[in-house]
């Protein structure tokens, strides 16, 4: 699946507390009388949206599909059920990580494993492509993919095109005994674009127009409408380390000994000049000869179809936004070859294999339902290998809000809603003068303009502009954490089951409270210049979250925090956070703010637009008293980072 950037301007061998829900997935059921011999089902691989009402007939005999076969490794559940006692502070087994080594000796694939997976392949007909620790790459014809896996491939419309996928569950062999976890790209959605290995050069540039505050509320919009029986306050400039040091609770700590790994797609060609630059503009400590390093695929792909120019401002934001709470923290930056599914996994993989970092950041997603069962069951295995050996994952939790404005269907985001990764919502931050704390909202955002002759906001408050993702996940049970902590009216959303919620917990993200970020980007006159804008998404809160917990790992001794998320449910409720809601100022008080951009994105030669934007309106999704499904168990407080100081 192709996955998007959180940004405003993505195998099942799960333990019993920890499963993906087959009753909640749209699975075929194999044809077991084609094969004479005993065949092992390979549950959660059909997609979703291969439907009986979707389905156009067979496959053509010509159908071409590459696939990997995942291998389960000699104990599949047994490394799930490892990788929750180790991240579990009431456990014995908590914090005995161990390494990449351990984990292949205890977890690994065999050498027979590959053998005996990789000979039947072949004999069916299908042809060997690649082979490694992880999976078995292979390619073939209708006939051979058929025979392989004990189904046929039928054509199915989804989103109004046709792509081929599974008619009924996969199998393979049971004589494999459970070697193989899963397979994937036996659906061709969407399809694979020529490799080029050629990047373009930075977007176009974007840039910020005043008038700003210099801390919330410091300069008010006196000659325009009042909202909510007040005059509203400019927007800032954008907030900076310092800043989101103060509101999060940073303190003294740095994330010194400690490794955040960053993956997004391609690599920005400017990053290290930019993140110094920065750095020296905004007073951040300098990085040091390392600190910051990059590890990047040999070859890109599917440049065009991915926007590859696109993701550079996301790896500047990253890296900046973790630089920036973390200044003592190595950065290693991972690029993957395209924004698809397969590469990211290798990315990943490659952080775990080599245990690159104890903290990895990733701003990308896409909605749950663009999520196959099988690609899911390949990134829980990565989560779960990285659990292992005490390596945390954070995504951003979207920009969508409930996504039905964009899909039309209310639903979570991917790969964030696995319940072994940490998912980051996104909340508005008021920060006083010095840096004083004001309050939080849940990021949701409500936009109306200027009226022509200045008088009014025109349909005031506006339609929903963008907001933190969060929502209950159809895929994935409730974990064992958010048990007693999540309500039942989030959790049983969709029935009686009680279901994974996302977020975990939050950071800032509205790009009207966002962070400034500095960046090469290509000016009108075709020229290539550094500049600085104001910048939120998801993709804020995510670098933010890992950032901070690289703090709080420095702060625990530097012992690995590993998988979060049961030590961030355990602090649920105390004064580790700050409990962020909706209406931080009364039940029925509104928050807008001022912003003024530039018609053309650049400068005023093009006019100006004046909009109020309206916060805490996060689409049908509400941050209230308590956990909620904007902002999790809330934002890092005061008390967050030294909480681990004392274990």
């Amino acid at each position: 699946m192709k996955r998007s950037r959180s940004r405003t301007r993505a195998g099942l061998a799960a333990a019993a507390t920890l499963p993906l829900v087959a009753g909640a997935l749209a699975l075929g059921i194999p044809n077991a009388q084609a094969d004479a011999h005993p065949r092992q089902a390979l549950a959660n691989t059909k997609p979703q949206w291969a439907t009986a009402q979707a389905d156009k007939g067979a496959a053509p005999a010509s159908t071409a599909v590459d696939a990997r076969v995942y291998l389960a490794g000699r104990n599949a559940k047994g490394l799930a059920a490892y990788a929750q006692a180790v991240s579990d502070p009431h456990s014995a087994s908590y914090g005995k990580y161990l390494t990449p080594q351990q984990a292949q000796a205890r977890f690994g694939v065999t050498k027979q494993q590959t053998d005996e997976v990789t000979s039947w392949l072949k004999s069916a007909g299908l042809t060997v492509t690649g082979v490694n620790e992880h999976y078995i790459s292979v390619s073939g014809d209708q006939a051979a993919v058929e025979k392989a896996f004990n189904t046929q491939l039928h054509n199915y419309t989804k989103g109004g095109h046709v792509y081929h996928a599974p008619s009924s569950t996969p199998s393979v062999p049971a004589s494999l005994g459970g070697a193989v976890l899963t397979v994937t790209g036996l659906d061709n959605a969407p399809q694979q674009v020529r490799h080029d290995d050629t990047l373009p050069p930075p977007s176009a540039v974007f840039k910020n127009s005043g008038p700003y505050s210099t801390y919330y509320g410091s300069t008010i919009a006196k000659n325009l409408p009042s909202a909510f029986g007040g005059k509203a306050p400019y927007v800032i400039k954008g907030y900076t380390g310092k800043d989101l040091r103060a509101a999060y609770g940073a303190g003294k700590w740095t994330g010194k000994g400690v490794t955040v790994a960053i993956t997004d797609a391609y690599a920005s060609p400017t990053i290290a000049q930019d993140a110094s630059e920065y750095a020296a503009r905004n007073g951040d400590a300098s990085y040091k000869p390392g600190q910051l390093t990059q590890v990047l695929p040999s070859a890109y792909n599917s440049v065009s179809q991915c926007q590859a120019a696109g993701w550079y401002g996301e790896e500047t934001l990253d890296v900046e936004a973790v630089h920036a709470v973390a200044p003592g923290a190595g950065i290693t930056y991972v690029g993957s070859a395209s924004c698809n599914d397969n590469d990211l996994i290798d990315a990943l993989t490659k952080v775990v294999d080599n245990h690159l970092a104890d903290i990895v950041s990733n701003s990308w997603g896409d909605v749950e339902s663009n999520e196959t069962p099988d690609i899911a069951a390949a990134y829980d295995q990565v989560f779960q290998q990285g659990a292992v050996e005490g390596i945390g994952f954070y995504f951003s939790s979207g920009d969508d809000g409930d996504n039905v404005a964009a899909t039309g269907t209310k639903q979570a985001d991917t790969p964030g809603n696995s319940p072994w990764a940490t998912s980051v919502g996104g909340t508005s931050l008021a920060l006083g003068k010095n840096d004083t704390y004001e309050w939080e909202t849940g990021w949701g955002t409500q936009k109306s303009l200027l009226s022509k002759d200045g008088t009014s906001w025109t349909g005031f408050p506006g339609p929903f502009t963008s907001g933190a993702g969060g929502g209950t996940s159809t895929m994935y049970a409730q974990p064992f954490y958010q048990r007693g902590v999540v309500p039942d009216a989030l959790s049983k959303a969709n029935g009686a089951t009680a279901m994974r919620v996302q977020p975990d917990i939050a950071a800032v993200a509205d790009p009207n409270t966002g962070f400034l970020v500095g960046q090469t980007q290509t000016d009108p006159d075709g020229k290539q210049r550094y500049s600085e804008y104001r910048i939120g998404g998801t993709s804020l809160a995510a670098p933010t979250i890992a950032a901070i917990q690289a703090d709080a790992q420095q702060a625990q001794h530097g012992v690995p925090i590993g998988f979060a998320n049961p030590a961030i449910y355990e602090r649920y409720g105390t004064p580790a956070y700050h409990d962020v809601t909706d209406h931080p100022l009364g039940q029925g008080q509104g928050i807008a703010e001022v912003r003024v951009d530039y018609a053309n994105g650049y400068d005023a030669a093009g006019g100006l637009i004046t909009s109020l934007r309206t916060l805490g309106t996060d689409s049908s999704l509400h941050a209230t008293v308590g956990y909620d499904d904007v902002t999790g168990v809330g934002s890092p407080g005061a008390g967050y980072v030294t909480s681990y100081a004392r274990r």
